[in-house]
């Protein structure tokens, strides 16, 4: 019983150093360049970034204009519609949302309107 066991764990023993030795060799070779196997809209994102987009999908959060009927704060968007949260007052729990049309500026609850301006997408 004892003999089975050693041969147990030489076995193992042997087998965990060739696998450690077989990785170690990957370690100092470098992944290519994401950009040289990205595609599609991975690959237009990073062509952004790059371009010193850092926000090419107007995913950040807006910071409120004026907001008067006069000068609302501005939504960039690709399509005709965007849906857009108000945070009403600074403190608020909850967040107020809206549709906001191509060329008819909204007006939120708390008296705040937004307009929707034409962006080219990626």
């Amino acid at each position: 019983m004892a003999s089975l066991c050693r041969q147990i764990i030489r076995a193992n023993a042997l087998k965990s150093t060739l696998f450690t030795t077989a990785r170690r060799g990957y370690a100092d070779k470098m992944m290519p360049d994401p950009l040289e196997h990205a595609t599609g809209l991975e690959r237009k994102e990073l062509l952004a970034l790059q371009a010193g987009n850092d926000d090419p999908f107007n995913m950040k959060v807006l910071k409120k204009a004026a907001g008067t009927r006069d000068n609302p704060t501005l939504v960039p968007s690709c399509f005709d519609a965007r849906i857009v949260g108000c945070i009403c007052e600074e403190h608020a729990t909850s967040i107020n949302w809206l549709w906001v049309h191509k060329d008819h500026p909204r007006r939120c609850e708390c008296g705040h309107w937004y307009k929707l301006i034409e962006k080219q997408p990626l």
